[in-house]
């Protein structure tokens, strides 16, 4: 029987944002957007510890005043992968076996949908993994900020892309989503913890400047990617306009 394998759940949280400054300590209903994912985080039943990898005295300050775990790191990370990693070492490499990178910036993540992914990374065979939801509506498909992914018949990856993939040749009538089960990535990723030092020490590739994804890096040097699938929907908070629905969903819901 295969030994379960330690689990560090990392958020990492830069102050810095072109579209929204100070991100994390943005208020959501008495709390801060940091606060409200370090508690759906802890709430998730895989993870062995949970902690804020930022590059700001303020967030580690405030992370730690609420009672949660965070280590300052570089501010030269141009990636919440290499954060991760950083987070890692400073948490102890050889405590964990696995490693999740939770978005910052999901106030109302789910924690069973951590759980989905830590259970996409448990096979023992998979380095890398990430999460995809079934389009149900054509306006994904031609949303640049939506990325796409075709898999094989494993469930692992064979591209992300900003465009829908495949392309349906044949101009037909009706919705593009009924006619092929079109995923959307959820920008979730558990990495194994000998993978992500691997990962880190990659040059970005040209495929991934094409498109600005980092994981077409991780593609094109050969690593593979297991993509799970989950229900739960996501929203994160990247502009004005985000935080205001965010207050108006705790308003709504009391949360």
């Amino acid at each position: 029987m295969t030994e379960r394998r330690s689990i560090l759940g990392v958020i990492p949280a830069r102050h810095a944002s072109t579209r929204l400054p100070g991100k994390p300590l943005v208020d959501i209903g008495g709390k801060s957007m940091v606060q409200r994912v370090v508690e759906q985080a802890r709430l998730c039943t895989t993870l062995d510890a949970v902690v804020v990898a930022t590059d700001d005295e303020r967030i580690v300050e405030h992370v730690r005043s609420f009672g949660g775990d965070a280590v300052l790191t570089s501010v030269h990370h141009s990636s919440g992968t290499d954060r991760c990693y950083e987070a890692l070492e400073l948490a102890g490499r050889e405590r964990y076996g696995m490693v999740i990178n939770i978005q910052g910036d999901e106030p109302f993540i789910e924690p069973a949908q951590i759980d989905e992914l830590c259970s996409a990374l448990a096979d023992p065979d998979t380095g890398i993994a990430t999460l995809a939801q079934v389009v149900t509506d054509d306006k994904d498909l031609d949303d640049p900020g939506e990325v796409l992914i075709t898999v094989d018949r494993n469930m692992d990856a064979l591209y992300f892309s900003r465009t829908a993939i495949p392309h349906l040749r044949d101009a037909l009538p009706g919705p593009r989503h009924k006619r092929f089960r079109f995923l959307k990535h959820v920008g979730l990723y558990g990495y194994r913890s000998d993978i992500l030092e691997k990962l880190v020490a990659l040059e970005p590739s040209s495929l991934e400047r094409a498109e600005a994804l980092e994981q077409l890096r991780w593609l094109e040097n050969g690593f593979r990617v297991r993509v799970g699938l989950t229900e739960h929907p996501s929203f994160c908070v990247d502009t004005p306009a985000d935080l205001d629905e965010a207050r108006r969903r705790v308003l709504k819901g009391g949360a």
